[in-house]
């Protein structure tokens, strides 16, 4: 009888494959398909476009090198853990310096090209155009390099919650921080030529309504509201792109606008000053 059974149950599942509507469609299956496709730009994509309106074709070259995460921030996943930054910020600089359409970029993903273009420039593979016509590379006047260098968490948090009878609700709020450290060598001294450091701060927000109730023996819990965050990743991008800015204004000296200057907080301004009053 087992046997029989054990026989019997291929042959039923593949009949009743065979036979269920909408697993065999002709044409496929329509994929589900939400929001279109846009541009990845922050508020400051602006202004690095504005710049190229500014009159000029002596671009200068630049090469991207390693924009690490150095936060050593991770977070747990479904799968283990991952890190909490996003590992393509020197492709977010070579982005952002393309939309500024006032510099050249050469392929240089890596700290070693610096010493393999000197090494190239000895044997005569680097130089003017002529020397490009015959399958040279271009060299770079400038390296970016530089790292994510801050993730501070719960730099201020707050909230309230209140529950009565079963019936409650509550908000809360936080506070993060990211930090960017960007340098500009210079491809033929290898002098550090300019630096910026910049970070922004990330706001969450968060309300809830909760009830409760028992049935029985049992809590029968009902959650309703809404969260509405910064993403992280806009806040890496939106430093990304200052700093680009204050490389192609305050080094190069092209000429910015008031509306894209960047914001002056200096938080702890006194503190030197009340360290000396005690």
């Amino acid at each position: 009888m087992k046997r029989l059974f054990k026989s019997a149950v291929p042959a039923v599942l593949f009949a009743l494959g065979g036979c269920a509507p909408g697993l065999t469609p002709s044409a496929g299956v329509e994929p589900a398909f939400s929001f279109p496709v846009t541009d990845n730009n922050t508020p400051y994509s602006r202004c690095l476009a504005q710049l190229g309106n500014v009159q000029g074709n002596n671009l200068p070259v630049f090469a991207v090198g390693e924009v690490a995460d150095k936060t050593g921030q991770f977070q747990a996943t479904g799968n283990g853990t991952s890190t909490a930054l996003t590992q393509g910020v020197s492709e977010m600089v070579m982005s952002a310096l393309y939309k500024t359409r006032k510099a050249r970029l050469v392929e240089r993903y890596d700290l070693r090209i610096p010493l393999a273009q000197a090494k190239m420039a000895e044997q005569g593979l680097t130089g003017p155009e002529s020397v490009l016509r015959k399958g040279g590379i271009r060299g770079s006047d400038f390296v970016v390099v530089g790292a994510l260098s801050e993730l501070n968490y719960n730099i201020t948090s707050g909230g309230a919650r209140l529950s009565v009878g079963g019936i409650g609700g509550g908000a809360r709020s936080v506070v993060i921080n990211v930090g960017l450290d960007l340098r500009v060598v210079n491809s033929k001294t290898f002098e550090v030529a300019y630096v910026t450091s910049l970070q922004k701060q990330i706001y969450g927000f968060e309300v809830e309504a909760n009830v409760f109730r028992f049935f029985g023996t049992q809590l029968v819990e009902f959650d309703a509201g809404g969260i509405r965050n910064e993403p992280l990743q806009l806040g890496v991008r939106s430093v990304v792109e200052m700093g680009t800015y204050q490389i192609m204004t305050d080094f190069l000296g092209l000429p910015g606008s008031a509306e894209c200057q960047l914001v002056k907080a200096d938080f702890n301004k006194d503190f030197l000053t009340k360290g000396e009053a005690k």
